[in-house]
């Protein structure tokens, strides 16, 4: 085997050994016979909430597994291929093996960084809260180009995506929009892009065609589970309604009924628009436990909570990527270094590089690139 799909192997089966110290893959089997037969059992339905959160966890464990098998399986076959061309002579043979193994290892580590999302919430569903900053009109514009970027992004990846509430800007764009975003490791992909981003472009609200700076902050908190006891005092809170009209189109409500929760102790505002009053306060009521479930998770990780501190005002010094519309085009995230000149795609939604390098990151302390030049 040549030395390049010999590197290209051992990659694969770096990533598989992390996969299998991840699934604890000696008791894998073990736990997914016990979750069979509490599935067989004809109580379990009683409880339907309990009973689809056992479901959910059953098929998660069954994913992973068939995931490890799978990929074990490819390779060891593409392996037996490449020795079969080579004692043949067949270099067509070897060569398309060896392309599979090139597009193995990509999905390889791709599980691999997926399987990484072990956090305490990370497989929960997540709130979004865009909020323009510094820029006037400039930067509700922009607030509105992220909503629609992360929209896309969680539409392209299979995520149901419901608007929570939002706040019109007075000329254009948005002021605030918060979303849920439903799906399977929805915060541990997402929890990344809290913070401030900036983009640099010419202003189409501009007579004289000036570039401007804009800025819009980004907040992701998980959605907290029902088996997750959050108490919340009802002297500590302060329920408000209001009317409430969104920018237009077919997303947004207008409604007599918005509901706008402060937590005083700790100043957390929530709100909801939907056309339920009593759906409202249940809403912005979730929604405030998932705020202070945050806050408790900040507490018990340093480097998250730092990270929320440092996010700081939306303004200058403190933004976490830039998108640079003019006189360039580039998208770099000032955590990571990544970067690339496809503006439009990133806009429409293409951040998963962004998002598995920062990952990547928060584990090892080092990007893929570093990790991988150590070993």
């Amino acid at each position: 085997m040549r030395a390049e799909a010999q590197n290209t192997v051992e990659d694969i089966r770096k990533s598989l050994g992390l996969l299998a110290q991840r699934l604890d893959w000696e008791t894998a089997q073990h736990r997914l016979e016990e979750f069979n037969a509490m599935a067989e059992d004809p109580e379990l339905w009683n409880d339907p909430e309990r009973a689809q959160k056992l479901m959910r966890e059953r098929q998660a464990l069954v994913d992973a597994i068939d995931t490890y098998k799978g990929i074990s399986q490819e390779l060891e076959d593409n392996i037996e291929l490449i020795e079969l061309g080579e004692a043949e002579d067949d270099q067509e043979v070897v060569r398309e093996a060896e392309t599979a193994l090139k597009t193995l290892r990509e999905t390889a580590a791709a599980k691999e960084l997926e399987a990484l999302l072990d956090g305490e919430a990370d497989g929960n569903d997540t709130f979004l809260e865009i909020n323009s900053g510094a820029g006037g009109t400039e930067s509700c514009d922009w607030a509105s180009m992220l909503a629609r970027m992360y929209v896309r992004w969680a539409e392209k990846n299979g995520y149901d995506v419901e608007l929570q509430s939002e706040s019109a800007g007075e000329e254009a764009g948005i002021k605030s929009a918060t979303y849920k975003i439903t799906g399977r490791n929805a915060y541990g992909w997402l929890k990344s892009e809290s913070g401030v981003h900036r983009l640099v472009r010419i202003s189409p609200y501009d007579s004289a065609a000036r570039r401007h700076t804009s800025f819009s902050s980004v907040w992701v908190y998980p959605v907290v589970d029902d088996n997750i006891e959050i108490e919340v005092n009802p002297s500590d809170i302060r329920i408000d309604t209001y009317r409430s009209s969104g920018a237009g189109g077919q997303h947004v409500n207008t409604t007599d009924s918005a509901v706008r929760i402060t937590h005083m102790p700790t100043g957390i505002v929530v709100t909801s628009s939907e056309k339920s009053q009593h759906q409202n306060r249940d809403i912005a009521m979730k929604a405030l436990k998932s705020r202070l479930y945050q806050q408790e998770l900040d507490k018990r990780n340093a480097e998250i909570n730092a990270q929320h501190e440092a996010k700081g005002d939306a303004g200058w010094g403190n933004q976490i990527r830039s998108y640079v519309l003019q006189p360039y085009q580039m998208v770099k995230d000032l955590r990571t270094g990544v970067e690339t000149s496809d503006t439009q795609g990133v806009l429409d939604g293409d951040l998963d590089q962004f998002m598995a390098a920062t990952l990547a990151l928060k584990v090892s302390g080092k990007s893929r690139a570093e990790a991988q030049a150590e070993d």
